[in-house]
């Protein structure tokens, strides 16, 4: 996707951005072959428009651009698809943040995913970067934009544990970071036995791991992610019907989220001890599956009853959970596909977060505003923790009943993070039902941009 942001050699073409509310009048300005020819293609500087502007000795000239009212900010997102092969450049100057979204914007429109495509894909246009962008914010953006959708379109049977695994080393040899990982009966030994529990069945290859990423001097103060890395979600003995099956091969998403974030702190070199933590599994069905009302010890000690065996995300992150809060972090946060509960509420665009302190959730909520990466809070409502208590274990793993199903997953997340540790944990779909401009069908990024903006704020990038 960068290689479509190039420098600007003279033989861009110009882009005149023209907003709807002054069109006529820019129109008027203009000599009669413009306004005709403007005329004659009905342009109206509706959002996204375009209109090819002819040179008199034949060729192209420049092009208007509409830009509606809005100002939004995948606004130049819609060009590539509309714009020949070739360079462009916007004739106008910019706001910085408007600079960088229209790069931002214009590459992440380019992305494809053609790992299995025989032919390649089609040539698009390029953009001189706008004078006053943030370029290594963009490339960070655009990069762990790209890993994130990547990882998440990758097939199962191509991204089991251990890929997923190869994918976070592959990361920390880039920058210099250490990742540590637990592999199969290795979990019992050092107690992880929920994420154990979980990913057993899968067949030897595909083993249960997880995977421990740290980066950044020891005395920084210490931030720590948690993914969920089901790389593949049958349901268990619970199996799914094959429809809610299909798209499973997303449900390492969080994971996925995780390491591109991860990218992005360690690209910027923010001053923190980074910590990444991805219980990466299988949920598989073989005579070595978990079984409804299985109950199990976790690491922290308290016992899980298995109320169904296709709610094991929260298993996973636990196990992870309670280990990324042993060194008391300044934060911690975790990102999953975990409920389709979070999205009968707030829909596919949304990500639910839940979070112990008013003060971090409130941040999120204005990052997420600022860098068009919406997230809505849900409530940790207490009351609800009734819904998981368990006659034989100390918790069960899901309610019986059919309501507050995101709630009451984060609530079961919630007794493995104490209270003095600032937590946010976010529900996402990691997927787009239908193309948009800049966001292909497929894997997608989910409050990236607004997790990186936070972390950068506090600990001194920005």
């Amino acid at each position: 996707m960068l290689e479509v942001l190039v420098e600007d050699d003279g033989s861009a073409v110009d882009l005149v951005p023209v907003r709807k509310s002054e069109c006529t009048d820019w129109l008027a300005g203009q000599p009669e072959a413009v306004r005709r020819w403007a005329g004659a293609n009905r342009f109206t500087a509706e959002a996204g428009s375009v209109c090819l502007m002819p040179a008199a000795e034949g060729g192209l000239a420049w092009a208007l651009v509409g830009m509606g009212e809005d100002d939004d900010p995948w606004l130049f997102a819609q060009l590539p698809a509309k714009l020949p092969a070739g360079p462009w450049r916007i004739a106008a100057p910019m706001p910085g943040p408007a600079a960088t979204w229209a790069a931002l914007s214009w590459a992440l429109a380019t992305y494809g995913f053609g790992r299995y495509k025989s032919r390649n894909g089609r040539e698009w246009p390029s953009l001189a970067w706008p004078a006053g962008a943030d370029r290594a914010q963009v490339r960070r953006t655009v990069e762990a934009t790209g890993l994130v959708r990547d990882l998440v379109n990758t097939p199962a049977a191509d991204l089991g544990p251990a890929e997923l695994a190869q994918a976070a080393e592959t990361l920390a040899a880039r920058f210099g970071a250490t990742v540590r990982t637990t592999v199969g009966d290795g979990l019992m030994a050092e107690n992880f036995p929920l994420i154990h529990t979980v990913g057993r069945a899968a067949a030897q290859p595909r083993r249960p791991r997880l995977v421990d990423l740290t980066w950044g001097a020891e005395t920084a103060p210490r931030v720590t992610l948690v993914g969920k890395g089901v790389c593949f979600d049958s349901g268990g003995l619970d199996i799914k019907p094959s429809a809610n099956m299909k798209l499973m091969k997303k449900d390492m998403g969080g994971a996925a989220h995780v390491l591109g974030l991860a990218s992005m702190i360690m690209d910027a070199g923010l001053p923190i001890r980074l910590r990444v933590l991805i219980p990466a599994v299988e949920n598989a069905v073989s005579g070595e599956s978990m079984r409804p009302l299985d109950v199990v010890k976790s690491r922290k000690g308290t016992t899980v009853e298995i109320g169904n065996t296709d709610a094991e995300g929260r298993l996973v992150l636990a196990d992870a959970l309670w280990e990324a809060v042993r060194e008391k972090p300044e934060m911690v946060i975790d990102v999953a596909t975990l409920t389709g509960a979070a999205r009968t509420a707030l829909g596919p665009d949304l990500p639910a977060l839940f979070c112990n302190e008013d003060r971090l959730a409130a941040d999120l909520l204005k990052a997420g505003e600022a860098e068009a990466d919406p997230l809505w809070r849900l409530p940790l409502h207490k009351p609800y923790r009734r819904m998981l208590d368990s006659k034989v274990a100390d918790l069960s793993s899901v309610s019986d009943g059919p309501y507050a199903g995101a709630i009451t997953a984060a609530l079961f997340l919630q007794e493995f993070v104490p209270n003095a540790v600032p937590w946010a944990h976010l529900d996402i779909l990691a997927w787009n039902g239908a193309a948009r401009p800049g966001r292909p069908e497929g894997g997608e990024a989910m409050g990236l941009r607004a997790l990186f903006s936070v972390i950068a704020a506090r600990f001194g990038g920005g």
